[in-house]
């Protein structure tokens, strides 16, 4: 039986995390999204929180309890409620840690999981995944991994790749052999080519870049897990999770703000809470955000069971895409003259949701 209740560490740890974004991420959210930057004391207290070195074998310098991904879903809605730019911020070394972690070689492990242990400072890692173009499909990728001599040469071009210009280690994604799989690509590698800091609807505050692969080589032990390489859909699932509980956190911020402002706001002698068009439309933001949280979690607890759960993880991220979409444009229609403003904040929560269908392969729990 399915427990629908936080365990007793994961609501200390829920608590904590939804302290960090009231304190930290919902002072200064509006000013990330004007300016376009996220000071790095926030990614630096985030990091000190443990929420990525914490699940790592104490080997490799953790504390030596396996992350659980239901656990990392609860993380992962708390802090995309605070703002959805820090979050991917906050959870991007994840994009590399987690991966190596399950499906790296021993090799592997040893020389780059260190990166991520709790003595150092927040990594500066990440992945790239997405590709520009309009029939994306994230199981046949174009850009290709050639295997020559002892090394594989990557081609291709790859978008939304969270801080690839500051990144000293990247995951990049590619197809060998019409497999998915994944090549640890250091900073300066010849063939590598970062270009310039695209300019998006939403998440304005994270810098993403898109990235082209011209001949690039690197070793064939590179390749994520060498020899035996990665479980891609694996991978794919527990992103989707991610994302899918952030959609949610988004959702969540864009109805408590509307649902309060409709409790305050007074016309023709009474709250436009009153209204049974406001009534209704809270009732089924509500509704619609447990349902995606519930898909969630369980598409999660299958995961950490180690359960097939592709189905699961596949259907409840595409409910999450509509959920929030639909949640965030209606909390703007419940502010009326006063959403389409940036004095209040759902026209931010609006432009962040709307990006979460372009998301895959941002964010792993």
């Amino acid at each position: 039986m399915i427990s629908l209740s936080p365990s007793e560490e994961q609501q200390m740890m829920i608590n904590m995390v939804k302290q960090f974004a009231v304190n930290e991420m919902r002072k200064i959210y509006r000013e990330c999204d004007e300016s376009g930057e996220i000071p790095s004391y926030i990614t630096d207290r985030a990091w000190e929180l443990g929420l990525i070195s914490g699940g790592l074998p104490e080997e490799y310098g953790g504390v030596g309890e396996k992350p659980s991904i239901v656990s990392g879903a609860l993380v992962a809605e708390e802090l995309a409620w605070g703002d959805l730019s820090m979050t991917l911020d906050i959870l991007r070394p994840a994009l590399v840690a987690f991966p190596l972690l399950e499906w790296g070689s021993e090799r592997q492990k040893k020389q780059y999981l260190p990166l991520f242990s709790p003595e150092s400072q927040c990594p500066k890692a990440t992945a790239a995944f997405i590709e520009p173009r309009f029939d994306f499909d994230p199981c046949a990728l174009t850009t290709t991994a050639e295997l020559s001599g002892d090394d594989y040469v990557l081609r291709g071009e790859k978008c939304f790749v969270p801080l690839a210009a500051e990144s000293d280690l990247l995951l990049i994604y590619a197809a060998e052999n019409g497999s998915t799989q994944g090549f640890l690509v250091e900073k300066n590698t010849p063939g590598l080519e970062i270009g310039e800091r695209e300019k998006n609807m939403g998440i304005k505050a994270l810098p993403t870049y898109e990235l082209s692969l011209q001949d690039c080589r690197v070793s064939k032990f590179n390749r994520l897990g060498e020899g035996q390489g990665c479980d891609f859909s694996k991978i794919l699932n527990r992103s989707r999770v991610a994302l899918s509980a952030m959609a949610v956190g988004v959702a969540r911020a864009a109805f408590e703000y509307s649902r309060d402002y409709a409790k305050e706001r007074v016309q023709f002698g009474e709250p436009i809470a009153h209204r049974q068009a406001i009534a209704f439309m809270l009732a089924e933001m509500a509704i619609e955000i447990d349902a995606t949280r519930l898909m969630t979690w369980e598409a999660g607890w299958k995961l950490d069971r180690g359960e097939e759960a592709t189905k699961e993880a596949y259907l409840t991220k595409r409910y999450a895409d509509d959920m929030v979409l639909m949640v965030t444009d209606r909390a703007v229609q419940i502010l009326g003259g006063h959403g389409y403003i940036r004095d209040h904040p759902v026209e931010l929560w609006l432009r962040n949701g709307r990006g979460f269908a372009t998301f895959d392969g941002m964010a792993i729990v």
